[in-house]
């Protein structure tokens, strides 16, 4: 029976057979890799990966969806059936490192992405199917218009790249947008808990209104003369700063820093 695609979990099926043969060549799955696959939805990856790994585990939250994944009856397949924002991936890998592939639902890419940056340390890589939009603001250098905030938390736990780029007629239904498959490899050094959390706390002000400096914007937490202390020029806007600069003001930010200096 044909599975009607639900606009509620963002789903559109990838079916062109040379993309996908593409995607898996880039993922390169080894048959002991622990690899989980975020939204199988009709198979297109999960197949072939079943033909390399002898182990695979998938996330799905579309109880139909699952129902087929059940029908194949293989001890090969360990089903996750579950919400991919509320997965502990932490949990799931126990003393492993995971590799995340998927055709991500676009309405909860980036989401998805920020809570993967938290639980980076348990990643060996990702490889992720998301709206090319988004994939163009992960990957942004600093002093672009499309550097932000979401650039500046995956780059601080990534190394980031884009592989393919995917038009609409690849997927069933088709989206009204394009795609693109990125590969996300952790840092060797990750930040830590509360390091993160004061980057996420910085860069979420510092880019509030991407129009406007960062002496607006941060004016009721960091001073010039403290700005000048990290030799950040407060009358610059949020995208001309790099990785580097962010860490210092969030450093700043974590120090309790909260009375700006005149």
């Amino acid at each position: 029976m044909r599975h009607q695609a639900r606009k509620r979990f963002g789903q559109n099926f990838l079916q062109d057979q040379q993309l996908i043969s593409e995607i898996i060549s880039y993922i390169n799955p080894q048959e002991n890799d622990p690899i989980i696959e975020i939204g199988p939805g009709l198979g297109a990856l999960t197949n072939p990966l079943l033909e390399r790994v002898s182990q695979l585990t998938v996330v799905e939250i579309d109880r139909d969806l699952v129902a087929r994944l059940r029908e194949r009856q293989t001890p090969k397949l360990t089903i996750v059936e579950a919400d991919a924002l509320q997965v502990d991936w932490q949990a799931l890998a126990g003393d492993r490192r995971l590799r995340l592939v998927g055709n991500l639902p676009y309405n909860i890419g980036t989401p998805l992405l920020l809570k993967l940056a938290q639980q980076a340390s348990v990643l060996t890589d990702v490889h992720a199917m998301l709206q090319k939009e988004v994939v163009d603001r992960i990957t942004a250098k600093s002093g672009t218009r499309s550097f932000g905030r979401l650039s500046v938390m995956i780059q601080a736990c990534f190394e980031v790249r884009t592989l393919l780029e995917v038009p609409p007629e690849a997927f069933d239904p088709p989206p009204k947008v394009q795609s693109a498959v990125i590969r996300m490899v952790p840092h060797e050094k990750q930040p830590s808990a509360t390091e993160l959390s004061s980057l996420e706390a910085i860069a979420r002000l510092a880019f509030a209104n991407k129009r406007k400096t960062l002496r607006n914007n941060l004016k009721k937490q960091i001073g010039d003369e403290q700005f000048s202390q990290l030799g950040i020029d407060p009358g610059a806007r949020a995208e001309t700063l790099g990785l580097p600069q962010f860490f210092a003001l969030a450093k700043l930010l974590n120090k309790g820093n909260t009375s700006p200096s005149k």
